[in-house]
């Protein structure tokens, strides 16, 4: 183990120029970011490593400055393959620059591909991804100009009279992963993390590639001290260890012991939401609940349906899922988002995304950031920003039923409400029902073709999408169909020949009763 236990210095010398680096980590969960600040620090000093090929599951940084932010360099990468983007502004504006070729895969995929590789596999091959912006007919995860000159990662294929969509292996020459303790055999366990994440198969990846695995710990302990149903790693993978005491569970925080399982906490009750656009949109969407339904929920607006179901007394009807490997509890948002407190079980990110994509979703409630006419929606790219896929393809293709959330539209809505009508106080300057989206994150058609039930709800607004299109079923109670619904569409939607007012509890400060 002596040889094992490395500095920081020591283990980033193991890579280098023209590596493929995999990084491990969802926002801040099990991410080694001492390490990731060590290679930084030995770039600026020394231009080295230099020409990396970046690939990466889970969004990992704080959006400023930790994580992936730290090779935001001109010449430390020069290759992108990531999930999402959102988190790294520096690698952004990289690619923005045109000065690495930038790729943008699902989350889940990415997560599943570390597997096949360690595998020997030739690549992941999956119905994830078909007609969105990462099938090979659009843009094939190609995210900038570099990369549309650069290498195709995405191949659509033939099996058996069916369409699917090859995602290329490649050789992975340098794992960087998190654990919590490592023995002096160099075997890993990861009790204190809130996700377990893809680690392992990183660590096989790199192992079967002939690469190097490099883990941060917290602590060293004695050779056999670890429960060997906790090792997560074993110290045949790994090259080097590097321990840092002070390593924050996430970035937002120190050490919950509820995230991992440690302890269990009372939930006390949770906060009334006022009554805003963000629950009505809630209460709308939390009717679509069904009983013991297994659900996932987005950050942001859908993070509302499990405040209200809780408020409804029908919280315990459903179980709650996060796409970094927690089932049940009450989901973390913020920079804690992949955490869970007081969870059921913690399965490894790969495995999560297998039951995700077999269609193991009853319902899942995510964001409605830009709608098009036919149904299609993107919330992954605008204008110059890139705000990167993450898990939304594999989750929204394939849950039983899928919700998306949001205002009707953007940048300065202000409503009031409680009288059972909604009165429109101020309209948003930005219309997010648009002609065309930028990009197709989700695909209608493809949803059409395998029949999946799709809604859309706004807090004055309800669609739905049918064989003939997206059509308009609802409207709120107080609000004109002419001038705030279709006067704020760059396109006319098919509107129901039953179209009905939403139902009035929503917009009234007492319990709608749902229970």
């Amino acid at each position: 183990m002596a040889t094992k236990v490395k500095t920081v210095k020591e283990a980033v010398a193991l890579i280098k120029d023209g590596d493929t680096v995999a990084t491990g980590g969802f926002l801040g969960i099990a991410h080694p970011d001492t390490v990731i600040a060590g290679v930084e620090k030995r770039f600026l000093e020394e231009g080295t490593p230099k020409n990396l090929t970046l690939m990466y599951a889970a969004g990992q940084g704080d959006g400023k400055d930790k994580g992936l932010n730290r090779l935001g360099h001109e010449g430390l990468i020069t290759k992108v393959i990531g999930g999402h983007w959102n988190l790294a502004p520096k690698l952004q504006k990289l690619a923005l620059e045109n000065k690495l070729a930038a790729y943008n895969l699902p989350q889940g995929t990415i997560s599943q591909l570390f597997r096949d590789i360690a595998a020997g596999k030739i690549g992941t091959i999956t119905h994830v991804g078909l007609k969105t912006f990462v099938d090979p007919r659009l843009d094939g995860g190609k995210i900038n100009n570099l990369a549309k000159e650069d290498e195709d990662v995405v191949k659509l294929i033939n099996i058996e009279g069916n369409e699917r969509l090859l995602y290329k292996a490649r050789p992975v020459n340098i794992a960087l992963v998190r654990g919590t303790y490592a023995d002096e055999k160099g075997n890993v366990t990861m009790e204190e993390e809130a996700a377990t994440l893809e680690v392992l198969s990183m660590a096989q990846a790199a192992k079967n590639s002939g690469g190097k695995v490099i883990v941060q710990v917290k602590r060293i302990v004695e050779n056999g001290s670890l429960d060997p149903k906790l090792v997560k790693i074993p110290g045949i993978y790994v090259d080097a260890v590097v321990v840092d005491p002070e390593a924050s569970q996430t970035f937002a925080e120190k050490y919950d012991s509820s995230f991992c399982g440690k302890t269990r906490i009372p939930l006390s009750s949770v906060e009334k939401m006022s009554l805003n656009e963000r629950k009505i949109i809630a209460r709308r969407a939390a009717m679509e609940l069904p009983k013991d339904a297994i659900v996932n929920l987005g950050i942001g607006v859908p993070e509302g349906v499990a405040a209200v179901a809780n408020e409804e007394g029908i919280g315990d009807t459903m179980t709650l899922t996060v796409e970094a490997g927690p089932i049940g509890g009450v989901p973390a948002g913020g920079a804690n988002f992949g955490a869970s407190t007081n969870a059921e079980a913690i399965l490894d990110q790969p495995y999560q995304f297998d039951f995700y994509d077999g269609g193991g979703l009853d319902v899942a409630f995510l964001g409605l950031a830009q709608c098009d006419e036919k149904g299609n929606i993107n919330v992954s790219k605008f204008g110059p920003k890139i705000a990167g896929c993450g898990g939304f393809i594999n989750i929204t293709q394939n849950a039983k039923k899928v919700i998306y959330c949001g205002t009707f539209t953007a940048g300065g809505l202000r409503v009031s409400t409680g009288d059972g009508q909604l009165h429109i106080n101020q309209e948003g300057k930005v219309n997010k029902f648009i002609k065309d989206v930028e990009q197709i994150t989700f695909s209608a058609e493809y949803a059409q073709e395998v029949g999946q039930p799709v809604l859309y709800i706004t807090e004055r607004a309800v669609f739905e999408l049918k064989k003939e299109g997206l059509v308009l079923t609802e409207i709120a109670p107080g609000v004109d169909l002419e001038k705030d619904i279709l006067g704020k569409m760059d396109f006319k939607p098919i509107v129901s020949e039953n179209l009905k007012l939403m139902d009035e509890r929503i917009f009234k400060e007492e319990l709608m009763g749902l229970e």
